[in-house]
């Protein structure tokens, strides 16, 4: 593991991803997507079906994730990790889109380490538990599709120093085995 964090702006520059390294510690900063399992049903149907999605998903971050209501003046309210391995169905169609990372909690399919290895993609761990801390990185959120799905709905999250560990990098190699 390397001891340095490694701070990294969005949109992700693919060489900056293509260097990480299976249990490097991130800082990430910039406008991630955020969504979980409807909304990634939909685009999956919206991509198989040709039709344009409501944003782009070239060079993104996209964190499983549903935050609760916002309160106190917050942008949002908890907003912890979603076990990833729930998104692995989803993947495919979604990195060959131009997806360059994903955020979750838990380990991933080998089959999703190869398509993350094929598409020079990374996964990013948030630890579990930590909703309410990870809320006081997230400066800004706004829903960007699906607002009928409340705190479910596909969101932009504008984050300053999210912390995470690279779970997975571009060549496959996991740091969970």
């Amino acid at each position: 593991m390397n001891d340095n964090v490694i701070k990294i702006s969005v949109p992700a520059n693919r060489k900056v991803i293509r260097d990480l390294k299976a249990g490097d510690r991130v800082e990430l900063s910039g406008n991630i997507l955020v969504f979980r399992d409807q909304v990634h049903r939909i685009l999956c149907e919206m991509i198989s079906e040709g039709r344009p999605l409501p944003f782009s998903l070239r060079d993104a971050v996209l964190y499983y994730c549903g935050p609760t209501p916002a309160r106190h003046g917050m942008p949002v309210g908890s907003a912890g990790p979603t076990t990833a391995s729930r998104m692995d169905m989803f993947t495919a169609p979604l990195l060959e889109q131009g997806l360059a990372a994903t955020i979750g909690k838990g380990n991933r399919s080998p089959e999703v380490a190869g398509l993350l290895k094929k598409h020079c993609a990374v996964y990013m761990v948030a630890v579990g538990g930590t909703g309410a801390f990870l809320a006081k990185k997230v400066i800004d959120s706004k829903v960007l599709a699906f607002d009928e799905f409340g705190t479910e709905a596909a969101r932009k999250f504008t984050v300053k120093d999210l912390p995470l560990v690279v779970g997975i990098d571009s060549e496959g190699r996991n740091a969970f085995v």
